[in-house]
């Protein structure tokens, strides 16, 4: 088994969730985070908690903490048309011999605080406001120096600083970046209409809409809109805008669209962006994981849940291993064939979306990987 000393880039949700397992594991672990505190690197309303994140999440002592201020749900989800009929019901999937339901939902800052509290409690050293100027991997340690002009030498390096990256050029071509895909997904926090029990979707004719429960009284809308990357609306329009997304709609949309979208600041509108590293995932004793290497568009909810399965694999190939090398080689072994059909089924949802694959199964491919993610990792 590996001892020593590592650094985690990015105290987000992978960065947090790697840190606490890493610990767990039996190494000394400090978190640099370049947000001034835990709720600053925060982005977006709520988060959906699949049942694999759910069980990863189980594996470093958190998920009760999660299903305690969410919403956990009995069912996946249910499909309605653009008036509001109902199509089908979406049940979701199971892990056998697990009592985990198929779905939370929960705030962001609660998950970001329920893992900071669990870091805290296992020992984790986390630093805020603090970024590194360079990275030189000697073959014996890693020796980082930080804006500020200190120094610090660690045993290795974990990248969990998400799609924007600085540890990947130390792994991966400078040249690979995410891609945006032509779509933008606004979110707003609403109160829990007494439908929102599971995830409902309405497809509309040029996009879906859809709710998620985070909490006993509170929900967020989603839409996923088609736009160029430079159209993005004004802040001060974002209300408006998503109203005229949301215009035909009747339904649930269509009353939470009337009753509850007035205020622009409660809106978040982010650009949805994709990317899989297809070589290694690590260089030497530097190691990257979650959006870093594999960005995930929000069609399926899982970009955080991926993240967070990456730190408790890493941590337990880093306990089943000597050297680094063989560990980080298994890490990516284990994680690669998984995350990327993620990737790919997400992508392809969205161009089913915006009109460019008419003969995608969207529900035989939803139903596929989460069939697939119920699986041992």
């Amino acid at each position: 088994m590996i001892h020593g000393k590592v650094l985690i880039v990015g105290g987000g949700i992978g960065g947090l969730s790697t840190a606490i397992a890493v610990r767990n594991a039996g190494f000394d672990v400090k978190v640099i985070e370049r947000h001034p505190d835990l709720h600053s690197s925060v982005y977006g309303v709520g988060i959906i908690q699949p049942i694999n994140a759910l069980r990863a999440l189980d594996a470093i002592g958190c998920a009760e903490a999660c299903m305690a201020v969410g919403f956990p749900a009995t069912a996946w989800g249910s499909m309605y048309d653009v008036d509001g009929n109902f199509l089908f019901a979406m049940p979701g999937a199971r892990i056998e011999g697990s009592t985990l339901p198929p779905l939370n939902g929960l705030t962001r800052p609660q998950l970001h605080e329920i893992l900071t509290n669990k870091a805290n409690e296992v020992g984790v050293d986390i630093h805020y406001s603090t970024t590194f100027e360079s990275l030189v991997d000697d073959g014996d340690g890693v020796e980082l120096t930080y804006t500020d002009g200190t120094s610090e030498r660690v045993d290795f390096v974990v990248g969990a600083d998400g799609v924007r990256s600085q540890v990947r050029r130390y792994v991966l071509d400078a040249e690979l970046q995410p891609r945006y895909i032509g779509q933008s997904a606004f979110r707003v926090n609403i109160p829990r209409e007494p439908e929102i029990d599971r995830i409902i979707l309405q497809e509309g004719p040029h996009g879906m809409a859809g709710f998620v429960p985070i909490g006993p009284d509170l929900a967020y809308l989603f839409y996923n809109a088609q736009m160029e990357k430079a159209d993005r609306p004004n802040d001060a329009d974002l209300a408006d805008v998503l109203k005229e997304h949301l215009a035909p709609f009747g339904g649930l949309t269509g009353r939470v669209r009337d009753t509850y979208i007035n205020d622009p600041s409660a809106v978040v509108l982010r650009p949805e962006e994709s990317l899989i590293a297809e070589g290694p995932w690590h260089k030497g004793r530097i190691v990257l994981l979650g959006d870093a290497v594999h960005a995930i568009t929000p069609h399926m909810g899982q970009g955080a849940a991926q993240a967070i399965e990456d730190g408790v694999v890493l941590a337990d190939c880093l306990t089943k291993h000597v050297e680094l090398e063989s560990a980080f080689v298994e890490y990516r072994e284990r994680r690669f064939e998984r995350c990327k059909l993620i990737v790919e089924t997400s992508l392809a949802i969205g161009e089913w979306e915006m009109g460019r694959l008419p003969n995608f199964d969207n529900v035989g491919a939803t139903n596929h990987v989460m069939d697939v993610m119920a699986q041992p990792i």
